[in-house]
């Protein structure tokens, strides 16, 4: 596939012809409210419109005769909860960059929520450092390695200077389709704009009173690399809440946890909190995993409960 410009030109800045009139299979390579831009196989896109909470989303495959836009099964969907609601990052990834920088620093758990998310829904999660020519940067690299280096891939880079871009793009030429995803103000569209220039996102600065970024994406859209790979660039957010996420599912999925393993636990249903005989519990003791660690798997645990709590309580009623 070509790369895609969300003004529906091509990279010499032509308009490109639509595959049999705009007709046929394709993916959707941008959301843009009321309408969604579809990539077909032969490299034609058209605009389709749909209604604004049509349920669609960037990577969605569709079929397109006339005006109608017909969604095909995905084979995997990422979610998260905002105060807005619940919100579609999108549709058959199989892997999700989470982006984090020294600043702004990411919110306590959002790496935690995100993996999980990820994990749970059939993603393999790494972690992006971008911004390491900061100052604490090798600190805050050192930190995220002892914690997560066991649980994903972990790739320091600097947007700004192109520091550490070769393993990255590396793992993402291996066919992958994945999304960035992260706070206000981390740097994702830098990031693409390093892996892909000619699609020149915008850019916009953190915000001198409270060193949090400003919006600068507002439409998710998907971009074809160069040497391989597929990325989404979504908006960035303050948080990731997580949506129908079990407790059983946490448990599993939580990064750190995996060299326990369920089997080692007495029961199959552990939730690592006051179970006799939960392996989790035994690695706190000995110290295998910190306190600060365990502490927040329970605080994340207690939101999860609650919320299960609130779904049953809503299928009471």
């Amino acid at each position: 596939m070509k790369n895609v410009r969300n003004n529906g030109t091509g990279p010499d800045g032509k308009r490109a012809a639509t595959d049999g009139e705009g007709q046929g299979e394709g993916v959707i390579v941008a959301h843009l409210g009321v309408a969604v831009e579809v990539l077909f196989a032969g490299g034609g896109r058209r605009q389709v419109r749909i209604k604004r909470r049509s349920g669609h989303v960037v990577g969605d495959r569709v079929t397109v005769a006339g005006e109608v836009l017909t969604r095909l099964p995905r084979k995997t969907e990422l979610r998260r909860r905002a105060a807005a609601g619940i919100h579609l990052v999108g549709a058959n990834l199989d892997v999700l960059g989470v982006v984090v920088a020294p600043l702004p620093a990411p919110p306590a758990g959002l790496i935690d929520r995100a993996f999980v998310a990820a994990r749970a829904a059939g993603l393999q999660p790494f972690l992006v450092v971008n911004k390491c020519d900061l100052e604490g940067a090798d600190g805050m690299v050192a930190e995220l390695r002892a914690v997560y280096g066991r649980s994903a891939p972990l790739f320091p880079v600097c947007a700004a200077t192109g520091r550490g871009f070769e393993l990255l793009e590396e793992f993402l030429a291996r066919g992958h389709r994945g999304a960035f995803v992260g706070i206000t103000g981390v740097g994702k569209s830098s990031l693409l704009n390093a892996l892909c220039p000619e699609i020149d996102l915008r850019v916009g600065a953190l915000n001198d009173f409270n060193d949090r970024g400003r919006h600068t994406t507002t439409v998710a859209t998907l971009h074809t690399l160069a040497d391989g790979g597929e990325l989404i660039d979504t908006p960035g957010f303050q948080d990731f809440g997580l949506v129908d996420i079990t407790a059983r599912q946490l448990a599993l999925h939580f990064p750190g946890f995996e060299e326990t393993g369920a089997a080692d636990c007495r029961f199959r249903d552990c939730r690592h909190r006051t179970e006799p005989g939960c392996a989790v519990a035994g690695m706190v003791t000995k110290g295998a995993i910190t306190a600060e660690r365990y502490e927040t798997y329970l605080d994340i645990l207690t939101e999860v409960e609650a919320s299960e709590e609130e779904n049953r309580r809503r299928g009471w009623k």
